[in-house]
């Protein structure tokens, strides 16, 4: 308790200085300083769709008057990290962050700046505690949520004590609420999803007595990744069939589906409604097993989904993952060598069999462990040219890194524009590589480094 009373009161004194001021003005300043940048440009989005690209100057600072911003949630974006934001009439905010440490070191001044701290705040608190809670994952179900009901009222405790220092309006009362309560409630959806395949009906309905304080409709909520993280594993237990392992259920097409058909007889915001189902579509299409299935797939996420851009964006995903099956030639992207030369990767890996992994600067114990592994492969499979490729362009740091682990520059290079080469090769999380024959050829485009299928896949060719 002593601990928790030394964050209340830390929290308190930090929002103490912002206040918000009302304003009808719809024009929002936005602006920056970003310590070890990992790209040179902040991307500002709204629904998903990005609104600017505001280029870092000399001084790693950002400035940008941003016109016609209506009050709701937005994200920044720093490749690879983000952040998202509540905007209210009237704010005006100044970002401070140090990418190599960017959850923790994040922070906002300027109007509007307490409830986006907030929310940063509460959510390097529910890092700290997820160690905690794997810890009592095989508890029974009443002892969990009691566990979870504990550090929610902690929680509202604290939000309470900031609610009374700040004056906020009814968007940033309503988001910065919900941070906190949608965040435990979608750990109890996950634990019913894991473990309540056997209960009673009278388990279930003592264990999800809280759903009575969901809103499935909140618009205010439509954008806020918490809220929606929540609802996709609500849909998921609300599709799972009696008796159904929810880790297979959710492989299969058929289950998409039905979810598809479950979200649209329930929600009716159009945002949301179109979130959720593009948030859907996408696991769906990048489960490549199933590839087979996808244009029936696709039929009714059209018949669900309203937004034309939401329909492009799922379709160019489904071509560009038909592009990245086995025999299809590589699409060619542009590469960063170590000195900052452009190169295409279709003139760089022909002539040899390439295994291709990735990393991230701003992720050096992932690139370590990745350095390691991909160590013991190069002694098993020495016919292969082993090539590491920096989802970002080449900075100071990365040198200075690669000297230290003692690597072969000439098989190191980054991208040189990530959004555009992420989406041709497919690239969704950093352990996915990609394996080519001399004529850069795709033998597989979907692997995991660290699962074992990657060894079968190089014995093989």
């Amino acid at each position: 308790m002593k601990f928790l009373k030394l964050i209340i009161l830390a929290i308190i004194l930090f929002f103490s200085n912002s206040c918000n001021i009302k304003n009808s003005r719809d024009n929002f300043f936005l602006g920056g300083e970003i310590i070890n940048p990992s790209s040179n440009y902040v991307n500002f989005y709204y629904n998903n769709i990005k609104i600017d690209s505001i280029e870092l100057n000399s001084e790693n600072k950002f400035f940008k008057n941003l016109e016609n911003i209506q009050p709701g949630v937005y994200r920044i974006e720093h490749i690879p990290e983000n952040q998202y934001i509540i905007i209210e009439n009237g704010d005006s905010l100044w970002i401070r962050v140090n990418v190599e440490d960017f959850k923790e070191s994040l922070s906002f001044s300027g109007r509007g700046s307490s409830k986006n701290n907030f929310l940063v705040d509460m959510s390097n608190l529910n890092d700290y505690e997820n160690d905690f809670l794997s810890q009592i994952y095989n508890q029974e179900s009443s002892d969990y949520k009691i566990v979870i009901d504990s550090l929610m009222d902690e929680k509202e405790d604290i939000w309470e004590l900031f609610n009374k220092s700040v004056n906020q309006r009814n968007l940033g009362r309503n988001i910065t609420k919900a941070s906190i309560k949608y965040n435990y409630y979608n750990k109890l959806e996950r634990y019913a999803l894991l473990r309540g395949r056997e209960w009673s009906k009278e388990e279930r309905e003592e264990f999800f007595s809280y759903r009575d304080e969901v809103n499935l409709n909140d618009s205010e909520l439509s954008l806020f990744e918490p809220y929606v993280t929540y609802l996709m594993n609500f849909f998921n237990e609300k599709t799972l069939d009696s008796g159904e392992v929810y880790s297979y259920a959710k492989n299969n097409t058929d289950f998409n589906i039905k979810k598809l058909l479950i979200i649209d007889s329930q929600i009716n915001d159009p945002y949301l409604k179109n979130n959720l189902a593009r948030a859907t579509a996408i696991e769906e299409i990048l489960n490549f097993k199933n590839n087979d299935l996808h244009d029936e797939f696709i039929d009714y996420y059209t018949y669900v989904n309203t937004s034309n851009r939401y329909l492009d964006e799922i379709t160019k995903l489904y071509n560009d993952i038909e592009k990245m099956k086995k025999g299809n030639v590589l699409p060619e992207v542009n590469i960063l060598d170590f000195n900052g030369n452009i190169t295409s990767s279709s003139e760089e890996f022909i002539g040899s069999k390439t295994f291709i992994y990735f990393w991230s600067q701003t992720q050096m114990n992932h690139y370590r462990r990745t350095i390691r592994r991909v160590e013991e492969l190069k002694q098993q499979y020495p016919q292969y040219r082993f090539v590491g490729i920096c989802i970002q362009p080449y900075t100071d740091m990365v040198s200075q890194a690669q000297n230290i682990l003692n690597l072969d520059l000439s098989n190191q290079f980054s991208f040189k524009d990530f959004e555009s080469s992420s989406k041709d090769w497919v690239l969704t999380f950093l352990n996915k590589t990609i394996v080519t024959d001399e004529k850069v050829k795709i033998i597989d485009g979907f692997s995991n480094l660290f699962t074992n299928d990657i060894e079968k896949i190089l014995e093989k060719n």
